[in-house]
């Protein structure tokens, strides 16, 4: 068993997120969203889904980007 960086709960089938050289434990992906989700920095809401990184900032939509005066940024649907 493994213990949560987030919550601290000690679970059985607690899991391993591998990102830009560090190791993460969770036991939820609630846990691993609350920690490693970027934030918009527009509407603050956690980007979950694909988001809109431009030149180091993250969004979680062209909106957003456009919002903060970020300029050509489309959604792609």
């Amino acid at each position: 068993m493994a213990r949560c960086e987030v919550c601290g709960n000690d679970y059985g089938m607690s899991f391993e997120v591998h990102a830009q050289g560090a190791v993460h434990v969770f036991d939820c992906f609630s846990c691993a969203i609350h920690r490693m989700a970027p934030i918009c920095e527009h509407c603050r809401v956690q980007v979950i889904g694909q988001g809109v990184e431009v030149q180091g900032h993250w969004y979680c939509g062209a909106h957003c980007a456009r919002a903060e005066g970020r300029i050509g940024i489309v959604d792609k649907v």
